[in-house]
């Protein structure tokens, strides 16, 4: 790999849901978005509910919807570690605003934490495939 290139892998509990080469990454952490280029200096990060952007060499960018989790970069390579990750193509947007109501609509979380969970992880998903659009 050059050192004018990035290895990117973004990994859910249960799958590898992307991984490749990428020119630049945009990921959304508890201290904002945070740009990554080739040759980062070493971070380990905190993400929140939100949208992962990868452009790659090619001049394509992919986008992924994520929970929170973790971005950690290293020597041109970075993981996005998230419990649950889908990328934007895979996304049904009716379903993701469906579940966007629901999780808004009263009495549908036992606890106000919960609806709120709900509600940024829709949030996300709608945001992933209208940006990929």
């Amino acid at each position: 790999m050059s050192d004018d290139l990035l290895h990117v892998e973004l990994v859910a509990a249960d799958r590898l849901v992307w991984s490749g080469e990428a020119k630049m990454v945009i990921a959304r952490t508890t201290e904002g978005d945070v740009g990554i280029l080739p040759n980062h200096a070493p971070m380990l990060s905190l993400m929140v509910d939100g949208v992962v952007d990868v452009q790659t060499p090619e001049g394509e960018t992919w986008v992924a919807a994520v929970d929170a989790g973790f971005l950690s970069v290293a020597n041109n390579r970075i993981s996005i570690l998230s419990e649950h990750a889908e990328m934007s193509h895979e996304i049904d947007l009716e379903k993701a605003r469906a579940d966007l109501e629901r999780a808004k609509s009263a009495g549908e979380y036992e606890t106000e934490a919960e609806a709120e969970e709900a509600v940024r992880h829709a949030e996300a998903r709608i945001r992933a495939v209208e940006k990929a659009s």
